[in-house]
């Protein structure tokens, strides 16, 4: 009897052990990415696969955009398998850290706040900050952060797009908003005047919308070089920092040009 029960103490320790290696094994060929998909053209949902779209996990939606296009190529030379798991800007940093995701690609600025928290890679896209606004309406014409004095201003919660808003001489500055999408409504219908935010979103936004129109500054928001970065977040002391730098060096600054340009063309109409 005892030896029965020994044998069987042991086929359970096996299968265990067994199942946890190849639990172990498909974790270390996937490569986890969390993005809110929502942040054109950085980051968007589709219904399909085209344009190099990726399925989400768990939904029967897909994702595209440069960052799902970057992710492709660091995945393929680390030799992964990508899996994009669509997340709430604000939970992106909690995912991270609690394992829920290895990386995070979601047109996220390696600021110093966040560096207290996780870890970033090498930049893989520098931007400038403009303005969106309505096209024909009162700042369709201005140049300078003066020209928006009173004007119903805002930026997306938690980022730096929102924080630069009090350098506008006596804005009327309104409440942070969850996303872009939500932005865009805001100032379709009035809400707003305009919200602060990268170069190719505001390109991404005049073409989803003829209403709108970006404004570029003679005389901007004064920023840091890391602001307007943009890197792959990571966790504090990951090894995929290394291998994902080194993946990034693959990637030349015309071909990453190409890419923003082509992801600002595919964008789905509705972003």
């Amino acid at each position: 009897m005892k030896k029965k029960l020994s044998l069987l103490l042991l086929f359970i320790v096996t299968t265990v052990f067994t199942l946890t290696g190849c639990g172990s094994k498909e974790e270390e060929d996937v490569l986890r990415i969390g993005l809110e998909a929502g942040y054109a053209p950085f980051n968007w949902t589709q219904l399909d696969d085209s344009n190099g779209a990726v399925k989400i996990d768990g939904s029967s939606e897909y994702a595209g955009g440069y960052d799902i296009q970057i992710a492709k190529k660091l995945a393929d030379s680390l030799g992964k398998k990508l899996v994009v798991v669509k997340t709430e800007w604000d939970g992106l940093v909690p995912s991270l850290v609690s394992n829920k995701i290895d990386a995070i690609i979601a047109g996220m600025s390696p600021t110093a706040e966040r560096k207290e928290t996780i870890d970033f890679t090498d930049v893989y896209y520098k931007s400038d900050l403009v303005m969106l606004v309505k096209k024909g309406g009162a700042y369709e014409n201005a140049q300078t952060l003066k020209d928006f004095s009173g004007a119903k201003i805002t930026g997306q919660l938690n980022t730096f797009h929102y924080t630069v808003v009090d350098q506008i001489p006596n804005v009327n500055k309104q409440p942070a908003m969850s996303d872009f999408p939500a932005m865009r409504v805001a100032l379709e219908s009035g809400v707003i005047d305009g919200y602060v935010t990268e170069r190719p979103e505001a390109l991404s936004a005049q073409m989803a919308n003829d209403n709108f129109t970006m404004v570029e500054f003679k005389e901007g928001f004064v920023t840091s070089e890391e602001d307007t970065a943009i890197a792959v977040g990571l966790k504090k002391d990951s090894e995929l920092k290394d291998k994902i730098n080194e993946a990034l060096k693959g990637i030349s600054e015309e071909e990453r040009l190409q890419i923003m340009d082509e992801a600002i063309k595919n964008q789905p109409a509705a972003q």
